[in-house]
């Protein structure tokens, strides 16, 4: 006897399996690719700083929420996309259609799935990435203060002190001395300075994370409050950097705030603009970047069902180009919000707005089995670039 609510529960359990495996590759693969581009920071504080791998594994567990936030809605994009080409390709669509299942039967457990989605990507964006950002920060503070010394290298532009830039022409490492110095010293905004000095040497304190910097035959250039320069020449001139308190006067900015000190800050920003821009920016973010699974999903399943037969590759290059266009809308809003262009809250709702229309569009002709125009031309162009292309091959 045919039990509606049995099969329904069944295709439910089937359509959910058919997303959750590659949306957990897509993850892994999304999470590997952005990781590869921190591996050769990762790589010079291992081979220059002398970091155990222990430490480097914690420095890429305070990165990957930074990485989860893009790669969810990326994976979970990806995996509509396979799961209802796949459908498709094999006549299963076509198949549930006659057995009186619509489309519009299949969006409950699509939902449901982009419901989790959305809520590991709101935890992220809430929770783990002002954390992860943070400790992030002052792990490397850490470091600075626990290696200073040895991340000198000749020839070598030297930012691992906060507010200093050090570069020698060459360093004895045995014997801690240094030549044809340039110090650039930001530490106070309102008077920086630029030390050149021929010789040198520097003094380590273990006791009190301090590292003195013995200057000798050298100038001084300082400007003052903006307007008045100074230039100063010594035989001897001692500078003294506190690692204790580089460690810990690590810049933080909006990235770094959880929800509730995002909108204090708001609240205190006063007449300062600029910053209050900023923030309300990072607020609105957080709440839209998650909701993009939503829209993935309405986008994805009739995306998925017109590439029928196109395979792995097309799904994974489409999904790949869909959240291209969504994070250049994404940021072009974003760099608007921050110069008062635009309202923050427009600005990073109007890429879902969007892709959400675009998504309910093509949901509706998926639906009525029309060819949405969108697609069409799509079609069109892509057989005319190959017409082309094989037009080209067979000129000599």
């Amino acid at each position: 006897m045919y039990d509606a609510k049995s099969m329904h529960s069944t295709l439910n359990r089937y359509l959910a399996k058919e997303i959750v495996a590659p949306f957990i590759l897509g993850l892994v693969a999304f999470t590997f690719v952005l990781l590869m581009g921190k591996m050769l920071k990762l790589a010079d504080l291992v081979i220059a700083k002398g970091v155990p791998f222990s430490e480097i594994l914690k420095m890429i567990a305070y990165l990957l929420p930074s990485f989860c936030l893009l790669t969810i809605p990326m994976a979970f994009l990806l995996a509509v996309l396979l799961a209802f080409g796949r459908l498709s390709a094999d006549s299963e669509i076509i198949a549930l259609k006659a057995n009186g299942i619509s489309l519009y039967n299949l969006l409950p457990t699509l939902l449901v799935l982009a419901g989790c989605a959305y809520g590991v990507t709101s935890f992220i964006t809430m929770t783990a990435l002002p954390w992860g950002n943070s400790s992030f920060k002052k792990f490397l503070g850490n470091v600075v203060e626990a290696r200073a010394s040895i991340s000198i290298k000749d020839r070598v532009f030297n930012d691992d002190f906060p507010g200093l830039v050090l570069y020698v022409d060459h360093y004895d490492e045995n014997n801690q001395q240094m030549s044809g110095i340039m110090i650039h010293d930001e530490r106070k905004t309102t008077d920086p300075s630029t030390i050149f000095a021929s010789t040198g040497s520097i003094d380590t304190d273990p006791r009190l994370n301090t590292i003195r910097l013995h200057l000798q035959n050298g100038v001084i250039h300082r400007k003052q409050n903006g307007t008045t320069y100074r230039m100063v020449e010594f035989r001897d001139y001692d500078l003294l950097i506190d690692l204790h308190q580089a460690a810990r006067d690590v810049t933080l900015n909006e990235l770094d705030l959880g929800m509730a000190e995002l909108r204090q800050t708001i609240k205190t920003a006063g007449s300062d603009l600029k910053k209050k821009r900023e923030f309300l920016v990072e607020l609105h973010k957080r709440y839209a970047l998650p909701f993009a699974c939503f829209v993935f999903a309405i986008l994805g399943l009739p995306l998925g069902i017109q590439n029928q037969r196109s395979g792995k590759s097309a799904g994974f290059a489409a999904s790949i180009t869909i959240f291209m266009l969504y994070y250049v809308m994404f940021s072009a809003g974003r760099t608007m919000a921050g110069k008062g262009i635009v309202n923050p809250a427009l600005a990073m709702w109007t890429p879902n707005i969007l892709f959400l229309a675009l998504g309910i569009y093509l949901f509706r002709q998926a639906v009525a089995e029309r060819t949405p125009l969108p697609v069409v031309l799509f079609r069109e162009a892509t057989a005319w670039l190959r017409g082309l292309f094989r037009i080209h091959r067979r000129e000599p």
